[in-house]
């Protein structure tokens, strides 16, 4: 370690109950407590702090919802937006506990990914001592049911959706300052973490989980002590579900579903429906709690924008003559010919592109794939208008597109399998026609170069002919 590192870390251990007890006593003056929460960090420092705010603000209203009897809270970073903080305290309904955020001592290891520098903020949930019982949660889960009886268990519990490492988007725990200063100065002198993370941080700092009993609520209702393993059911992966395409979990409640993939394949981006079946589960839970009225000014004007262009370049379609009256040689046209088919390509792949990135990520799949294809249809129409290629093949990976969300979103797959080979034979089926569309476009271009009306040659005269005038 670096001779800043320990001292840094003795700082935060000094100050952490401080900060805690200030945050806590905050809290404490806004309304009564009850003896259970559900708690959830926030932070800021990633390009996806908006939506991680949005995701939050969904799991807890969708928790109210199904009225769970625990307080609603959340861990948030001193730095996260005031504006963020007044809206999750007045229209949702949660208890914002403000903290400095935990230095991660891990950030110089090798597999370091920086972001999970700020995770260990999670282990600001032992230092919840009003409660009895914490169930700490990842903003990307989906509930489908109550969990309370999870208060029912002991010390620390959480589920193993990996054969040998527990995960911690869900987890039960009992606030312990003892635990919770024993935890920094577990940082200071270097636990070992294998992933520089609160994942790997909390496994190595419980590793004898594995051998614990399972948990079973106990029909007195009276909570157990110790650790137990909690039932799959609790934190089901989505990947079963999409290989499945329906939960049936045999060992416990389906309570709640969990993503713990690729950063990009959470369920609340709006391309994650029909690639991501349960994309929609998770937009309708927005729908129900938060709605989309945010979003809305930004989806218009963008609508807009993009109707004005196709209007646009129908009404006034450019010609290419006026740009190439200067050439020079013959032995241009294969220089031009190799430069156009550059510039056209690159245009179709922008018109493409460009659209996706433009609409917010978090907007219901419905809107963000028809805004999506109507800004395609859009600048699409500028390359076809610009170069003069025929509409049908620059629009055949659209159509295609298209096609494949039909095949995705069809909803009587018996299994996640039998879609996925569906997909791969539309896709095979279709590639034929997206080659056949990208030689027409070629030819398209090459006939445009060898077009005399287009390029006259120097000194003749520069005319427009009949044809050019309907430009």
């Amino acid at each position: 370690m670096g001779a800043g590192r320990p001292l840094g870390l003795l700082v935060a251990l000094l100050l952490a109950p401080v900060v805690v007890f200030v945050a806590a006593q905050e809290v404490a003056t806004t309304s009564p407590r009850r003896k259970h929460a559900y708690a959830a960090m926030m932070y800021m420092g990633t390009p996806r702090d908006y939506e991680f705010y949005v995701a939050t603000r969904v799991m807890m209203r969708s928790l109210a919802r199904l009225g769970v009897d625990a307080d609603l809270v959340v861990i948030a970073s001193v730095d996260v937006p005031v504006r963020w903080v007044q809206t999750l305290q007045e229209e949702d309904g949660v208890k914002v506990v403000s903290v400095e955020n935990l230095k991660n001592p891990y950030e110089n290891q090798g597999n370091f990914n920086s972001r999970f520098k700020l995770t260990l903020n999670k282990l600001y949930a032992w230092s919840l001592v009003s409660y009895d019982r914490v169930v700490m949660l990842d903003s990307d889960n989906i509930f489908l049911q109550r969990t309370d009886e999870l208060f029912m268990c002991g010390q620390f519990c959480a589920v193993f959706i990996n054969p040998c490492i527990f995960h911690t988007g869900l987890f039960v725990l009992q606030p312990s300052m003892k635990v919770f200063n024993n935890m920094l100065h577990e940082l200071e002198i270097g636990r070992d973490n294998p992933d520089g993370a609160d994942q790997g941080f909390l496994a190595s700092y419980f590793s004898d989980l594995l051998d614990r009993p399972m948990f079973h609520p106990p029909s007195s209702g009276a909570k157990l002590n110790g650790s137990y393993r909690l039932p799959l059911g609790y934190q089901m992966d989505a990947s079963y579900y999409y290989l499945k395409l329906r939960w049936s979990i045999p060992c416990g409640p389906n309570s709640v579903i969990t993503f713990p993939s690729a950063p990009w394949l959470k369920p609340w981006y709006w391309w994650s429906w029909p690639v991501l079946p349960l994309g929609l589960s998770w937009h309708e839970l927005r729908r129900e709690n938060l709605g989309y009225g945010s979003d809305l000014p930004i989806l218009l004007i963008q609508g807009v924008m993009y109707v004005g262009i196709i209007a646009i370049t129908r009404l006034a379609r450019p010609s290419l003559s006026k740009l190439c009256y200067n050439r020079r040689q013959e032995k241009s046209i294969a220089i031009l010919h190799t430069t156009l088919k550059i510039a056209a390509f690159w245009s179709m792949i922008a018109a493409y592109s460009v659209p996706f990135f433009l609409i917010p990520r978090t907007v219901h799949p419905i809107f963000g794939w028809s805004l999506y294809m109507l800004g395609v249809a859009s600048l699409s129409s500028i390359v076809i208008n610009v170069f003069l290629l025929p509409p049908l093949p620059v629009l055949t990976v659209l159509l295609g597109m298209l096609g494949s969300l039909f095949v995705m979103a069809f909803p009587w797959y018996p299994d996640g399998v039998i879609r996925a080979l569906t997909v791969f034979a539309y896709a095979f089926c279709y590639s034929p026609i997206a080659w056949a569309s990208l030689l027409k476009v070629t030819g398209s271009l090459q006939n445009l170069v060898e077009r005399e009306v287009f390029f006259p040659r120097l000194g003749e005269s520069t005319e427009m002919s009949e044809f050019n005038k309907l430009y």
